[in-house]
């Protein structure tokens, strides 16, 4: 399959010329509630995110769509949450990415900790891969992709995207 990326170039240049504006009005919410995601274990998927990446978990009730599934939550900073599901009896499979699903979820850390969590990652044999000094990617037990970014919120690799 060839990939024309004078084409692509082309394109993201007129969508930006034609959506990005001068003058940003503000958003219409007050900001992430919470991203849900699956999980096959609630105590696997607490001792991860809790215990190894230093999320606390906020509060654990009962999933009101679906009797005997957690919902359960993590604070991941600024008033944002990381929650999760589980399914007993419901076999939904393994995790996969698929058109229109989840890619993975950036998380901004300061320098200092990102050097921990990534000893932290390191010590407990978890595989991951670090780019551009400043992202460490990695996958919790259920195979979904998170990141590390040591960039400011608002900011990517020196580029202010906020």
């Amino acid at each position: 399959m060839s990939i024309d990326h004078p084409a692509i170039e082309a394109a993201r240049e007129r969508i930006r010329a034609e959506y990005l504006r001068d003058h940003r009005p503000p958003s219409s919410v007050r900001g992430l509630h919470h991203v849900a995601l699956l999980c096959s274990d609630v105590e696997t998927t607490i001792a991860f995110y809790q215990d190894l990446l230093e999320f606390p978990l906020t509060e654990i009730v009962e999933n009101r769509d679906y009797r005997g599934s957690n919902h359960f939550f993590f604070d991941v900073g600024n008033g944002n949450l990381l929650a999760f599901f589980d399914f007993p009896g419901l076999d939904v499979g393994p995790y996969r990415e698929v058109l229109g699903g989840l890619h993975h979820i950036a998380l901004s850390v300061d320098p200092a900790t990102w050097e921990r969590l990534r000893g932290k990652l390191e010590a407990a044999g978890v595989p991951h891969q670090i780019e551009s000094g400043a992202s460490i990617y990695f996958r919790d037990p259920d195979g979904t992709r998170l990141e590390l970014l040591a960039d400011p919120l608002g900011e990517m690799y020196g580029s202010h995207v906020l």
